[in-house]
Parts: structure tokens; C-alpha cells; sequence
């Protein structure tokens, strides 16, 4: 078997883009990834295409070696755009690899460590504590176990004093109206700088979180070793990390309690499984970030599924989206995802339907200080 095409979809969904990529081979079996850089699919479109060269004729079964040459190949090792575009590859690879073995993925990862994968869903958090309240109670009553918003904003307006105090005030109406049963956390979104981050993550600490999410900005790792000596909150950390190298250091030093590796920007499951291990041996458990669609969420199904040290999973979408465009997805239950019993990924990818929903430019929303500068979203 050899690879005789990579074809990029970008697909609208009526809210956002989900970049979708297909890799083809000369046996009919077709393998489909999908990209994590959201707002960014065309650059990452066009990296897939440029990598498309060097990939026909290639054996997709050879995904360690075929990985090398994508990230490395072109001698400026893969950052965000391409490690987002070596991830979508990645990903499809695995899905032929299990096709063409008649198999799930997760029987090619080590077999199945669970029986079915937990999730948590959102619930908004900007409104007053009473509505995220009633909104949890109605995701309690349809069967999660766990519960995640975000660290409060007024409308495009972020003030770190205020939206600290807020956040406090949430985790204490939660855990009041809610109890010890339900696990919860809230995600941060890189949002504060280190004191208004040691504030908050102290403040928590009564309310028990499962962990806080991104309490800081990503691009110094190190600023990390100042907050582990302030706080005792578990924190988990990794969404924006493009490689293993990334999570380096916060691995090693023991910095964050749960991974939140995307298999869509790290590098596809080739690297992910290489960062659970590495985890592994420092006690931290994956919590895979998963804000995109249903291939995604069956990737990292199949690592959640197959992984020992394995938490919880990001489910913010249930599954059953653009069913025009992917008519078999994977199954959802009362909180959990189940195993796929599909050979590959799971998941069946209707490339006529997917140019019927056609790019659409989008950007993500941006937030700001009182004082008009500009700050995280």
C-alpha cells in the first residue's frame, strides 16, 4: 500500500472552521485527521499541501519514520503551523494503519486500559453564579461527572482583580449547590500573570478543583516553577504545546499534575503517546484538550482509551455534528465516550458533503484591560 494523495477540507460548521485532512492510498482505504491551529486553516492548508511531495509513494504504515520527515524535513523544526499540519497527517495515518489492519486504534496503541473514557462538558461562565449553576445542574442531570467554565469576563473585558473575585465566588456557589460528587474546573485560559494567578489558585483551594486550567500565559515554562511554590491546586497544562520538547520541562520538574496534550498541535498521535509515557514516569495523568470536532474527539478517544495514566477528556461538543459531512462517529453515554468498535479511528469522513460547507473567515474573539490594551482571551 502507498499514499496517492493528501487532500485538505476546510468545514464550516456555522459557528467556526474544523480543518479536515484525507490521505489516500492506491488500495482505496482512506485515512482522515483533522488540524488544531483554530482560525489559521488556510496557512495550515497550505503546509499539508506542501508536505504532500514528499508523502505519495511513501508506506503509511511507516508513521515513526514518516513523522521525522515531516517535522524535520525541511530543517526548521515543526512549530505551530506545521506541527498543527504533521498532526492532521498523523492522525489519518494511524486511521489507514487501522483500516488496513481491521482494527481499532487503540488495539495498535497497547489495547484497551478502560472500558470507556470520561469527559467533561462547558458551561459558561460569565453570567451570575446562580445561571452557571443552573446550567451544571442541568448537565448533572443528563450524566456528566465533571464540570468546566471559564474564568469570568465582562463581555470583551477582562480586569484580573475583579474576574478573580468572581471566579471565587463561582467555585464556592458550585461546590455549595453541587457537593463533593462532582468534579470541577476552571479553565483560566492563560488570563492572569503570576499574582493575580497565585491569588486565585490559593483562593480555590477550599473547592477543591480537579485542577485549574492554563492559570498563566505558555510561552516561559520556568514562570511555572514560581507558581508550584505558591499553590497546592493541581494544574493542568500543555494545549498550546506543539512537541514533546514543549512539555520538557514541566514534565521533568514536576510542574503540572495533568497533561493537556492536543493531539491536533502536538503532532498527531505519534508524539502524544510519547508525552503520556514520559508522564507516566512523573505520576501526571491526561486530560487531552478537545475543543474541535469528531475526529479529534475519536483521536483522542483511542490515546484516552489505551493510555494507564489517563484522567479525564474534553468534550464541549457532543458527538453527532455535521452529521452530513461525518455520518459515523463515536458513541457518547452519560458522561462517557465508548470504545469504537470500527477499524481505524472510528469515524467515516463524505468528501462531497464537506464542500458544501466551505470556509468561511473567522477570527477568535479578543479581550481587553479598562485601560484599552490588549489582553489573553
Amino acid at each position: 500500500m502507498r499514499i496517492s494523495d493528501v487532500k485538505v477540507f476546510p468545514v464550516w460548521s456555522g459557528s467556526r472552521n474544523y480543518l479536515v485532512v484525507k490521505v489516500e492510498t492506491d488500495e482505496g482505504i482512506y485515512g482522515i485527521g483533522e488540524s488544531g491551529l483554530t482560525w489559521c486553516e488556510p496557512a495550515v492548508s497550505e503546509i499539508v499541501l506542501a508536505l504532500c511531495d514528499r508523502l505519495v509513494g511513501q508506506d503509511p504504515a511507516r508513521k515513526e519514520h514518516l513523522w521525522q520527515v515531516m517535522f524535520r524535513g525541511n530543517f526548521f523544526p515543526g512549530a505551530h503551523a506545521l506541527s498543527a499540519a504533521v498532526s492532521a497527517i498523523d492522525i489519518a495515518l494511524w486511521d489507514i494503519h487501522g483500516k488496513a489492519l481491521g482494527v481499532p486504534v487503540y488495539e495498535l496503541l497497547g489495547g484497551l486500559c478502560r472500558d470507556r473514557a470520561v469527559c467533561y462538558t462547558h458551561c459558561g461562565g460569565d453570567g451570575p453564579s446562580g445561571a452557571l449553576v443552573d446550567q451544571a445542574r442541568s448537565r448533572i442531570e443528563d450524566g456528566w461527572k465533571f464540570i468546566r467554565w471559564g474564568l469570568p469576563h465582562e463581555g470583551n473585558l477582562l480586569e484580573p482583580t475583579r474576574a478573580v473575585r468572581t471566579g471565587i465566588a463561582q467555585f464556592q456557589a458550585l461546590r455549595e449547590a453541587l457537593g463533593d460528587d462532582v468534579e470541577l474546573i476552571c479553565d483560566v485560559h492563560t488570563r492572569l500573570d503570576p499574582p493575580e494567578a497565585i491569588a486565585f489558585c490559593r483562593a480555590a483551594e477550599p473547592y477543591r478543583p480537579f485542577f485549574i486550567e492554563d492559570p498563566m500565559r505558555s510561552e516561559n515554562k520556568s514562570s511555572y516553577r514560581m507558581l508550584r511554590q505558591h499553590v497546592a491546586v493541581p494544574l493542568g497544562v500543555g494545549e498550546h504545546f506543539t512537541s514533546k520538547w514543549e512539555f520538557r520541562e514541566l514534565i521533568e520538574e514536576d510542574l503540572i499534575n495533568y497533561a493537556r496534550v492536543d493531539l491536533c498541535l502536538v503532532g498527531g498521535l505519534t508524539e502524544a503517546r510519547k508525552v503520556a509515557g514520559w508522564c507516566e514516569t512523573h505520576y501526571i495523568d491526561l486530560a487531552p484538550h478537545n475543543p474541535l470536532g469528531p475526529v479529534s474527539t475519536a483521536a483522542c478517544l483511542h490515546l484516552s482509551l489505551a493510555s494507564p495514566n489517563f484522567a479525564v477528556q474534553e468534550l464541549p461538543v457532543l458527538p453527532g455534528m455535521l452529521p452530513e459531512v461525518f455520518p459515523v462517529q463515536v458513541e457518547w453515554e452519560e458522561g462517557y465516550l465508548l470504545p469504537p468498535r470500527r477499524p481505524g479511528l472510528g469515524v467515516e469522513f463524505d468528501e462531497e458533503a464537506a464542500k458544501r460547507f466551505p470556509y468561511r473567515p473567522a477570527q477568535g474573539p479578543m479581550l481587553r484591560r479598562e485601560d484599552g490594551s490588549f489582553t489573553n482571551w
